[in-house]
This record gives structure tokens, sequence and C-alpha cells, in this order.
């Protein structure tokens, strides 16, 4: 159950996520910016994803593993 649980917190934190970078991306003018988060980016969400408890330990290493061998 608890890991039901924290795949649906770390969903709803990614969507929240995506809406914003997605508001964000509209600039004064009406045109929509490309955002691309750097790595760096992808590492401190997901850190801020494990500290809330979305991800445990192993998730939050594998992911982080993932992101750097890109």
């Amino acid at each position: 159950m608890k890991k039901i649980l924290q795949v649906g917190t770390l969903t709803a934190i990614l969507a929240l996520v995506v809406c914003l970078v997605s508001a964000c991306a509209w600039s004064v003018g009406g045109e929509k910016a490309t955002a691309n988060p750097t790595r760096g980016q992808e590492l401190v969400d997901l850190k801020k994803a494990k500290d809330v408890g979305a991800l445990t330990e192993e998730e939050y290493q594998t992911q982080k593993r993932k992101v750097i061998e890109r």
C-alpha cells in the first residue's frame, strides 16, 4: 500500500512540475518557449521527490544513475 501511495505521490509531483513548466513556457508575446531541464535540474527534482517521500532511497539512486548516464 505504501508503494502505491509513493507512486501516486510521485505522479502528482511530476504532473505539477509539468504544469508549472508549461505555464512558464509561454512568453509575453504568446510564443511558446521550449523548456528542457538540465541534468542538474532533474537531479534537484529527484532529490526533492525523495525528500518528500515520493521516492525510496533505492528508487532515487536508480533514477539518479539514469540521469547521470545520459
